[in-house]
């Protein structure tokens, strides 16, 4: 029988010295992409980003956010761990919440061109407020279906 992460090409963890998954570390200014699988569907996908963090332009200090991605794929999906990755790149820019939240969606429009995307940003308490940011992007000519309208028991 194999042992746990014994599929992965990868070198030892150096705790144990037995193998461990490759684990990418570092930040990343790229999304990835693949094929919707059902391109002919309009289909939910909704991603929970709980630990987003920047820094206040005008203090240097941490902001940090709880994010939710909404959108519809036309050709494209966003791949998660390139998601995941990119949004720990912003960790060490300075941005006020709502150009970071703005320059967010439109790198994801610009990398998989959905349907419809819409990202909330809703930071932490800062100076006692709790800001939050909405954005939207929606594809010229699309609309969105009917709303299904499900019985109750």
């Amino acid at each position: 029988m194999k042992q746990p992460f014994e599929a992965f090409d990868h070198a030892p963890c150096g705790r144990c010295n037995k193998p461990g998954p490759d684990m990418t570390t570092q930040p990343q200014k790229r999304l990835d992409t693949f094929p919707n699988p059902k391109p002919e569907r309009d289909f939910l996908i909704s991603i929970r980003l709980p630990e987003f963090t920047c820094l206040c332009p005008v203090t240097g200090q941490p902001d940090f956010a709880e994010m939710t991605l909404d959108y519809i794929a036309d050709r494209a999906c966003v791949e998660l761990k390139s998601l995941k990755l990119y949004i720990w790149s912003f960790r060490d820019e300075g941005m006020f919440h709502e150009a970071v939240t703005n320059a967010i969606l439109d790198d994801i429009v610009a990398a998989c061109a959905p349907r419809y995307a819409r990202l909330t940003a809703v930071f932490n308490v800062r100076g006692g407020t709790y800001p939050t940011i909405t954005v939207e992007h929606r594809q010229a000519g699309w609309q969105p279906g009917a709303a299904s309208v499900l019985p109750r028991d």
